[in-house]
């Protein structure tokens, strides 16, 4: 099932989507992780859309999407807006919020700030965001600050070929070639020479202020939306089971679901993603 390209106009950025599935049916947000893109969901949408009207976003700064201004930053706290103005812009006031690592911390979140609009919440190796222990507070905001302050716009590597630029991608994500290629396809523009990466290099910036764990527990203890959380097997190493179960234990009544694969599980092997999501859906 081939997607259909969207083109989202917010107050402040405009928004790049893909789309699956008829119209009339029961709509599903889905975004994406840190430096991917729509093309995320490539091989899960059209799964998902024989139940679901599937968008997938290009959140500001990755893919297809406008980049935020100069002199401005990219907040974690801002992609709930840009959340907020995608469902808005679609027309969208109840929907099912899918995503997947950092498109996953977002929606966590977003579902507890607005648990009204939020029908199903749908994680994929994600439940809420990264965090910070109190006593390295002041070393992190150090940290980006200085990245901030000190940051200047550098030339962004070339790529005389996609095919090299997709091998960078899964020597780096340690992603299957099909699963790099449809994220590096989305992920490029032509320039004089080749192609270069479209995101933001303000991307990789660290972010001045973290939450702690205590604060994230706190928020995903709003979530009111039946929650579904599928992690890979093994473990991610940045998403230690100790530390997800004692999450998904502030979130009432969340099915957790464990599948073989790794971070991208949904791009390499959609099918048991897809019907684990089916499922949940069903009840």
């Amino acid at each position: 099932m081939a997607p259909r390209e969207l083109e989202l106009e917010l107050p402040h950025v405009k928004l790049a989507a893909l789309a699956w599935g008829e119209r009339d049916r029961p709509p599903l947000l889905a975004v994406h992780g840190w430096l991917d893109n729509a093309a995320s969901f490539a091989t899960l949408a059209p799964l998902l859309a024989e139940r679901f009207h599937v968008v997938a976003i290009d959140l500001p700064g990755h893919g297809r999407s406008g980049h935020r201004p100069p002199g401005s930053w990219y907040h974690y706290v801002d992609y709930l807006g840009d959340i907020h103005g995608a469902a808005a812009a679609l027309g969208w006031k109840h929907f099912t919020l899918l995503g997947h690592s950092l498109g996953g911390a977002t929606a966590s979140i977003y579902a507890a700030v607005h648990p009204e609009q939020i029908e199903r919440l749908l994680l994929v190796e994600s439940l809420g965001p990264l965090t910070v222990a109190p006593e390295n507070t002041l070393e992190q905001l150090r940290r980006g600050l200085s990245q901030r302050e000190t940051y200047h716009a550098k030339s962004l590597r070339i790529f005389d070929t996609v095919e090299s630029a997709v091998k960078v991608r899964e020597q780096v994500n340690g992603l299957s070639r099909m699963a790099a290629q449809a994220l590096v396809e989305r992920g490029l523009i032509g320039v004089d020479g080749g192609w270069c990466w479209s995101s933001d290099p303000r991307l990789t910036l660290a972010s001045p202020v973290r939450y702690t764990e205590d604060q994230v527990r706190a928020l995903l203890a709003g979530i009111r939306a039946p929650t579904l959380m599928l992690l890979a097997e093994p473990a991610t190493s940045y998403l230690p089971t100790d530390m997800m179960m004692a999450r998904a234990a502030c979130v009432a009544g969340i099915t957790i679901r464990h599948l073989p694969g790794n971070h991208h599980l949904h791009l390499e092997d959609p099918r048991p993603v897809a019907a684990a999501m089916g499922e949940f859906c069903r009840r």
